[in-house]
């Protein structure tokens, strides 16, 4: 067994598999429901489905109570570390996402793709281009031997600008497709699936280490918490293909034809930072990470806006979601690169 497989959770080897039987499960629990399963789909309250977010916030709560944001102060021990991968989540990371979008959406595949169609997948591409990593990157930061406080302060910073970037890239480039942004949908996607349990993690953290220490809120608390994550996520991944069942039987292809482009942007985006960084002479304790944050995404959210702005049943969401499929093997595979390359 390799070193990644050792060091990594069962839930985390084995994610594809799990995703892959998520896929399969929710497109029966489409076809056998019909259209009763709408009446989900229709709990709203503005324009955030009730279920939807319940489960998102499942999933975020988890991640976002291991950060801890007093490390911050530390960053300047790393500066150069620091700047290369934020310049590459927020400068540039979101336009290769959008041009290898454009590229193969609208024009290489356009022979397989109704505009409309073609549309929407630009459209969630571009929200997972727009979103780096927040969760999983600890995972590949540990597996690649990555210097865990600059991890740390690499997320918590992330998620400052997320909270002020997010909203304004996505809305320059969603419009640059053509499609009507609702602005305030935006907004309350953000609050709702960031803001909260962004807040409630910091409080939930300083509240429960103070009460019980942080080898009890480490060794107890956060291994009860990884089971709820991983339910959740699961949970969302069904009910998606379920309303996403009757597109999926009717054109497989599909769900290849996302993969494409959302694979040869992590790729691309993993190199061109590792490469940068190399000629930085950064550490690659320091590198690797960084590599890792801007080569993944924050699928979380990207489905969550997906999800407000353009509904269950759109091509964005069901783009996001394939987003969610082919990460853990890519990141895998650059996992495997980067300890290959370790100086």
């Amino acid at each position: 067994m390799s070193t990644e497989s050792e060091k990594m959770g069962f839930f985390e080897r084995y994610l594809t598999i799990w995703v892959a039987a998520c896929i399969v499960g929710g497109i029966l629990v489409g076809h056998l429901t019909g259209d009763s399963i709408a009446v989900l789909s229709d709990l709203n309250i503005a324009t955030v489905n009730l279920p939807v977010a319940v489960l998102v916030w499942l999933m975020i709560y988890p991640m976002m109570v291991q950060i801890d944001f007093s490390s911050i102060k530390d960053v300047g021990k790393n500066p150069k570390g620091l700047a290369l991968t934020l310049a590459i989540n927020w400068a540039i990371k979101p336009f290769t996402m959008a041009f290898f979008a454009w590229l193969f959406f609208d024009n290489i595949f356009s022979p397989f793709l109704e505009a409309d169609i073609a549309q929407q997948y630009i459209a969630g591409a571009i929200l997972l281009g727009a979103a780096p990593c927040t969760a999983m990157v600890f995972v590949w930061s540990y597996l690649t031997d990555g210097d865990p406080e600059y991890t740390l302060v690499q997320v918590s910073i992330n998620d400052l600008i997320l909270l002020v970037a997010f909203i304004p890239i996505v809305k320059l480039l969603l419009g640059v497709t053509d499609i009507a942004i609702p602005y305030d949908a935006l907004i309350t996607s953000v609050v709702v699936f960031v803001v909260i349990p962004l807040v409630a993690g910091f409080l939930s953290n300083k509240i429960l280490i103070r009460s019980f220490g942080e080898t009890w809120f480490k060794e107890k608390f956060l291994p009860i918490l990884k089971p709820v994550s991983i339910a959740a996520l699961l949970t969302t991944l069904v009910l998606l293909f379920a309303f996403q069942g009757s597109r999926i039987l009717a054109s497989p292809r599909d769900i290849v034809l996302i993969a494409v482009p959302l694979a040869i942007q992590t790729y691309f985006i993993f190199f061109l930072a590792w490469f940068i960084g190399r000629n930085m002479k950064l550490p690659h304790c320091i590198l690797s990470p960084g590599s890792m944050i801007g080569a993944s995404n924050f699928f979380e959210l990207a489905v969550a806006v997906a999800i407000a702005l353009f509904g269950l049943n759109s091509g964005a969401a069901l783009a996001t979601v394939v987003g969610v499929l082919i990460e853990v093997p890519v990141m895998l595979h650059l996992v495997r690169i980067a300890n290959r390359w370790k100086y």
